[in-house]
C-alpha cells in the first residue's frame, strides 16, 4: 500500500458534491473543494471531459451529427455544455433545421429563445458560426 492508496480506503471516492463531517463541500476522494477550489489543469480536464460526454450524446441524439462541420459541432457541443441535453432536446425546431442543414432557420430559431435572452452575447456568436460556418475571431 502506498500513501495514495491509504488516502482513496479512508476518503472513499464520490463523483458529486457531498458534506464532510466538518461541514465542507468536499467531492472526489475527500478533497475540500471549499479550501482547495481547483487549478486550471484540473479544470481543463473537467471541461474535456464534460466535452467528450456532450459529443458522445449529441452523435447519439442528432442524425445528421456525422455529416456536420467542426464549426457546427462546436455549436451544439457549446450549447449542450451550457443547457444539457433535456433543455436542448427542447429546442425543436433548431434541430429539426440542422437536420434538414437549414443553418440559416437554426440560427433563427435559436435566437428566438428565453436562452438567447439569458446567455445574450453567446448567443448571438453562436447563432454566427452557425449561419457563416466560421469560427469567430
Amino acid at each position: 500500500m502506498n500513501s495514495a492508496a491509504l488516502i482513496k480506503k479512508h476518503e472513499g471516492y464520490s463523483e458529486t458534491l457531498y458534506e464532510c463531517t466538518a461541514g465542507k463541500s468536499t467531492i472526489g476522494f475527500g478533497r475540500n473543494i471549499e479550501q482547495n477550489g481547483i487549478n486550471l489543469i484540473e479544470a481543463e480536464l473537467m471541461l474535456h471531459n464534460d466535452m467528450m460526454e456532450c459529443e458522445r450524446v449529441l452523435s447519439s441524439k442528432v442524425g445528421a451529427w456525422q455529416g456536420l462541420s467542426e464549426q457546427r459541432q462546436g455549436v451544439l457541443v457549446n450549447m449542450m455544455y451550457n443547457l444539457g441535453w433535456p433543455r436542448l432536446s427542447g429546442f425543436k425546431n433548431m434541430l429539426k433545421a440542422v437536420e434538414a442543414l437549414d443553418f440559416d432557420r437554426a440560427a433563427i430559431e435559436m435566437m428566438d429563445s428565453r436562452w438567447a435572452h439569458q446567455v445574450g452575447n453567446r448567443a448571438k456568436e453562436l447563432c454566427s458560426i452557425m449561419k457563416t460556418n466560421k469560427w469567430s475571431d
